[in-house]
């Protein structure tokens, strides 16, 4: 388990948004769950992405415990879904459990995926989560306007902006619509001053830790894609530039992660 000047134990720490459904990590899987509780990583949010995948996570959520599953509909796979989706998205969230909807969002980065079907797709997933009162995990990438104008037009009951990015206007923004805000490997790039300044200046009840596993990889990796483990140097990244101890950061994001989902710390 994570140390703090290798004399108190953290406590245990959240990957609030990681893929450890997905193929790559068929053959490893088991055994880093294993070796991240041995470090002290004890939970996963893995948030879906398509229709078609939604199954193979409940599975695999099935036979891990640690894993606690989110459905959605990416904006990345946007030639994937079809409007019928979001019926069976409802019913599907109706039928299993789920602490959240998600992954959802806008992606304008992507200049060749759909913006009008994107925004119609994320608006009748945003009204789901709000009639079955569950937060949202969103992918938001050069649209957070967008994003924030939809959130309060749907009144969901708050979620997560995952890999933020935005400004710190946008944060204050989507903190008071009950949000919080997802950093991961990003941060220990040395480049990465934006990011830095942002940890430095939010409210530490409004952060979260992540690695979005496989991919995000942090500076200095020697591994080929990304993994939980991750979480350990996200979480020194930001004591160091808070100047806090690691067993502060690490319960209160922990916290902050298991009230927002409503899962047992």
């Amino acid at each position: 388990m994570a140390q703090d000047n290798g004399n108190y134990q953290c406590p245990e720490l959240i990957d609030s948004h990681c893929h450890l459904d997905f193929p790559v990590f068929d053959n490893t899987r088991e055994s880093l769950i294993s070796e991240c509780a041995q470090k002290g990583i004890k939970k996963f949010i893995v948030p879906g992405v398509t229709f078609a995948t939604w199954m193979r996570l409940k599975n695999i959520s099935n036979n891990f415990p640690s894993i606690y599953p989110a459905y959605g509909l990416h904006p990345y796979f946007i030639n994937e879904h079809k409007l019928e989706h979001i019926d069976k998205l409802k019913i599907f969230l109706q039928s299993n459990a789920a602490i959240a909807v998600g992954e959802i969002g806008l992606d304008y980065y992507l200049k060749d995926l759909d913006r009008q079907f994107q925004q119609t797709i994320f608006t009748a997933q945003l009204e789901v989560a709000r009639e079955l009162k569950l937060p949202v995990i969103l992918h938001v990438r050069k649209a957070h306007d967008d994003v924030l104008f939809y959130l309060k037009k749907h009144n969901v009951v708050g979620g997560v902006v995952h890999a933020f990015n935005g400004s710190l206007q946008q944060a204050s923004r989507y903190i008071d619509l009950g949000f919080k805000l997802g950093f991961g490997g990003a941060l220990t790039f040395d480049r990465a001053k934006h990011l830095r300044r942002l940890v430095s200046e939010l409210p530490l009840q409004a952060i979260l830790l992540e690695t979005d596993s496989p991919d995000m990889l942090p500076a200095d990796h020697v591994e080929k894609f990304n993994t939980p483990l991750t979480v350990l140097k996200v979480l020194q990244q930001i004591c160091d530039i808070r100047s806090e101890s690691v067993v502060n950061i690490a319960k209160e994001t922990t916290q902050n992660a298991c009230s927002l989902f409503s899962i047992s710390d």
